[in-house]
């Protein structure tokens, strides 16, 4: 059948792929035994489509066809064949897909189901569904990783030294601060993880996703930086393990004798710095070359990595209790109460940078640095998060292997002070980093090995999820200068290992330990600190969309959550806590300014929208009072022609938009109307806003776009002026365009449409402002030195006054005087108006020029040829007009009528209008010749006159002023005398 529509039938378990717009129903021919049937669906199916070779069924519906011939096609197929009608016809058979697909629930951009359209058809493709890498738990996936991350180098070679340093209470002080830390990060992580899936990214994701794109940027890249410097870390105290292992494995050996001042009967060796840095250098570029092996192979060795870790933890817990009875060593005294009691109080002091006692040493200890150097033993908790893309079920993994990881490791420790602190003497925990090696059971091997499997094990995770973190940001196309770490889905992200590798190796050259410990608990704590903020804005703000899993998490939580990370960084040092701080401050300026903005549904979107609801409530519908008033213009962007294709508004609309705000405070609503009906055009529409919203955008213009389908444009007006804004909110001032192209282009339709316009906002009690010479209007950069004149003839609650104060804002009018000229009646005394006017303007605040004109000196102004031209130009066409008005109605026995309305004209008052007209363009054009902008009041179109003859008296009020803003208020005052 030609023209028909294709349907490619697969295996069972198959969805359709590609969705079209035009559905007809399927049916099935007499060889062919494929048979879609979406009645055959039930709850509880494995699939929804027969189990059958690949075959293409087609229904030939030609698009050309008429209705009933459709019908009729339709009939003779279904005669040939089964065919069952769906019971789900009515509801779409695109809406369903999308149900069943859940695609655009997971982020997946598909097109929104649509109505089918005459002439259009589809074609459905059911595919085999990809195969799936194998899915991680909750034990594998989650709590593994993070024990490993947890457990790491400093428990094992610098744990003992804190007990010692800082005694067994201030050491379970420390261990609960650092541990509530993190474990209150775990709950507003298992919050926030609970509330959806998850992609790649881990806290990047998370915090993106809650506080926008430019905070999770920002905080993301500092997370990468923390692994990538914790990668650093791990392969030094691997390093420094080894050294302390094998003596004689170092290149340049240091050797203490002394202690406090005081000679030590058996020498220390401690390893040299260059020692550090060349094992450190080597073990790096080694771990890396691993990791371009890719994560497949990372995971299938990380459990050979930790059951060594936790066997040698065995073996330290049976050597304490074994103490003194197997294998006594000097300083050892087993678990006993005298050690107890003795390592209970502090003993901070100066240190050399090994960590030896040293009076002369150059480092002082106390519990703030404590902290900075125990915190990373706690860190890892992000492990789980970081391989959200490969969890079965990240809602339910997430929460419950990092809590358990974060409990287990934080008991350890709990326990761990108390068994350090009863088995040696003090002397002996500051001075033997390797405690736990040397009570270890059977021989401190053991320990060596373990410590350093899980420092390589470790280092293997940062610098596996580094990259992926560098990745995930990169792909997110916030920042083009990270373009370079992009990475299809599937694929190693080379580039990003590669800028991973050499960040760590350059920590790696600095080889102190105890310095680069810090700097990663900074950012560690700044990305903590991220996620609970997000757990805290999300909490208390509580969208519909705030529907975790994970129920036992409050926002008071979170927010001490986040205090809590920040009293840590200055604890630490507030060196660093300012230097990290104004490192992501930086990114996020750098993202705000250089970043592609996007929309993620953040918090911060959240809390503007309760905040504008919240204000929007407050502001009530009443009145507001004059010195809370702004102007917030309705921008009418359709002109009375035809811009340039591509331009949606004119371009000095935008301009005049910004004069009518103080400093760019204030709102602008563009608006346009297209002509039709709206089931028809309503996708016209929705383009032309987006159209329209990005040349706001372009323009440099704050505000927001409308479009409008309405049968015609006074029609859509209508209900634009009706309808537009909420409460105070709502448009207060028109701004339009003055048609002057309408008679010379013969467009006849434009003054019944302008009059009305100008009556509906008269009606509605919205001020007006009309622009004559708009494509004169000056931009930012075309500075103005003339006047602006203001003729103000009559009340108008003082908007053309602040309207020119506007101007003046601005740097284009910054250079203008203004003038107030007002016309006095025959008999009213100039001089007492003159200052009357000069008081209102002095208590207004307002530097003006006040220029009396009186009737007498105005029915004496000369005449300007092109005016009086003009004029009886304006007088032949108004008396035309109005003999064929009465010609009509004579031939139709009814009477006057204009614009489909019956009128009355009087002759003598049109004749009144236009002379009035007149003599202002000429009094205009005489004082105000070299005028920057003339301001002058709107006369209201006269009632029952013809929409032409109002135009008349327009046009000749603007004759050969070459810009024009011509102002009509409303009843209310915009300005006010009192403070």
């Amino acid at each position: 059948m030609e023209g028909g529509e294709e349907i490619e039938i697969a295996e069972e378990n198959e969805f359709p792929s590609v969705i079209g717009r035009k559905y007809s129903p399927v049916v099935a021919h007499d060889n062919d035994s494929a048979v879609i049937e979406m009645s055959s669906v039930r709850p509880g199916s494995s699939s929804s489509l027969p189990n059958h070779d690949l075959k293409k069924v087609k229904v030939g519906v030609h698009p050309n066809m008429a209705s009933e011939e459709r019908d009729e096609s339709l009939s003779n197929h279904s005669s040939n064949g089964p065919q069952r009608e769906s019971k789900l016809e009515l509801f779409g058979f695109d809406s369903l897909v999308n149900i069943l697909g859940l695609k655009s629930m997971t982020g997946d951009q598909i097109p929104a189901p649509s109505s089918p359209r005459d002439g259009e058809d589809i074609t459905l493709t059911l595919e085999q569904p990809k195969p799936t890498a194998d899915k991680s738990g909750t034990l594998m996936g989650v709590f593994m990783p993070c024990l490993q991350n947890i457990l790491g180098i400093i428990y094992y070679i610098r744990f003992s030294w804190i007990v010692g340093m800082a005694g067994i209470g201030e050491s379970l002080l420390l261990v609960v601060f650092c541990g509530s830390c993190t474990f209150l990060t775990t709950i507003s992580l298992s919050a926030i993880a609970s509330n959806g899936a998850m992609k790649g990214g881990g806290p990047y994701y998370l915090i993106g996703r809650a506080l926008g794109p430019e905070v999770g940027v920002s905080i993301g890249l500092c997370f990468f930086l923390g692994n990538a410097i914790a990668g650093a870390m791990y392969v030094l105290g691997a390093v420094e393990t080894f050294l302390n292992a094998v003596p004689s494995a170092g290149i340049f050996r240091e050797t203490i004798t002394r202690v406090n001042g005081t000679d030590i009967a058996e020498p220390i060796t401690s390893p040299s710095l260059h020692d550090l840095q060349i094992y450190g250098i080597v073990v790096s570029i080694l771990l890396c070359f691993v990791v371009f092996g890719g994560v497949k192979m990372i995971n299938r060795v990380a459990p050979a990595f930790l059951v060594p870790v936790l066997f040698s933890l065995l073996c330290i817990f049976v050597g304490i209790f074994s103490a003194r009875h197997d294998h006594p060593a000097v300083g050892i005294t087993g678990l006993s109460l005298e050690s107890f009691k003795n390592n209970w109080g502090s003993a901070y002091q100066m240190t050399n940078n090994a960590g030896i006692p040293d009076p002369n040493g150059n480092i002082y200890w106390n519990f703030n640095a404590l902290v900075g150097l125990f915190f990373p033993a706690v860190t890892g908790i992000m492990a789980g998060s970081n391989r959200s893309a490969s969890l079965k079920d990240t809602q339910r993994a997430i929460p419950v292997g990092t809590l358990a990881a974060t409990l287990t490791t934080t008991s350890l420790y709990l326990v761990s002070v108390l068994l350090f602190g009863a088995v040696a003497t003090r002397d002996k925990l500051l001075t033997d980093r390797l405690l736990s090696a040397t009570v270890a059971w059977p021989f401190p091997a053991i320990v060596y090995v373990g410590i350093i499997l899980s420092t390589l094990g470790a280092a293997l995770q940062s610098l596996t999820g580094a990259p992926r973190l560098l990745a995930a940001i990169a792909n997110d196309e916030i920042l083009p200068v990270l373009n370079y770490f992009k990475v299809a889905d599937g694929h190693e992200p080379h580039v990003a290992t590669l800028f991973t590798a050499i960040i760590c190796i350059g920590c790696v050259v600095i080889g102190n330990l105890d310095l680069v410990s810090p700097t990663t608990t900074m950012f560690y704590l700044v990305c903590y600190a991220g996620v609970n903020l997000s757990c805290f804005l999300l909490d208390l703000l509580d969208a519909p969309s705030w529907r975790p899993r994970w129920k036992f998490h409050h926002w008071s939580l979170s927010l001490v959550g986040a205090l809590l990370c920040i009293v840590t960084m200055f604890l630490i040092s507030w060196a660093f806590t300012i230097v990290s701080l104004a490192l992501a401050s930086l990114i996020y300026y750098y993202v705000s300014i250089k970043g592609k903005a996007g929309d993620w549904g953040d918090g911060f979107k959240s809390a503007y929208f309760q905040l504008a609801l919240r204000s929007l409530r407050s502001l009530g519908a009443n009145q507001v009072h004059p010195k809370n008033w702004y102007p917030i213009p309705l921008i009418f962007c359709r002109p009375w022609g035809k811009l340039p294709e591509n331009v949606p508004c004119h371009p000095k609309l935008a301009d005049f938009a910004n004069c009518m705000k103080k400093k760019g405070r204030g709102m602008s609503i563009f608006v346009s109307i297209i002509d039709g009906d709206y089931h028809e055009r309503a996708e016209d529409a929705k383009d032309a806003c987006k159209e329209l919203s990005t040349y706001i955008d372009y323009k440099q213009c704050e505000g927001v776009a409308e479009i409008v389908v309405a049968p015609s444009m006074s029609e859509g007006f209508r209900g634009i002026v009706q309808t537009m804004g909420l409460g105070n909110l709502k448009p207060n001032i028109i701004v339009m365009r003055y048609p002057e192209i309408w008679r010379r282009e013969n467009l006849t339709d434009i003054p019944a449409t302008f009059v009305g316009i100008i009556n509906d906002c008269i009606v509605a009690n919205k001020a007006v402002v009309i622009v004559k010479g708009l494509d004169e209007w000056p931009n930012e950069y075309q500075r103005q030195y003339g006047t602006i004149d203001l003729y103000w003839i009559v009340r108008d609650g003082g908007l053309m006054l602040l309207l020119s104060q506007l101007l003046l804002t601005k740097d284009s009018f910054e250079g203008c005087k203004i003038q107030v000229f007002c016309i006095a009646e025959e008999d009213s005394d100039a001089e007492g108006l003159k200052a009357d006017v000069k008081k209102f303007l002095y208590d207004l605040r307002m530097q003006a020029e006040v220029i009396v004109i009186s009737m007498k000196s105005w029915e004496a102004e000369g005449e300007q040829q092109e005016s009086v031209e003009a004029f009886s130009a304006a007088r032949r066409r108004v008396a035309s007009y109005l003999e064929e008005m009465k010609e009509q109605a004579q031939r139709d026995r009814t009477p006057l009528m204009a614009d489909g309305k019956p009128v009355f004209v009087e002759e003598q008052q049109v004749e009144k209008f236009l002379y009035t007209t007149l003599k202002l363009n000429l009094m205009v054009q005489k004082y105000s010749r070299m005028a920057s902008v003339v301001l002058v009041s709107l006369p209201p179109p006269p009632l029952n006159h013809p929409a032409t003859f109002y135009m008349e008296y327009m046009d000749l009020l603007v004759e050969n002023i070459p810009r024009l803003l011509i102002v009509r208020g409303y009843h209310k005052d915009v300005v006010t005398l009192f403070t």
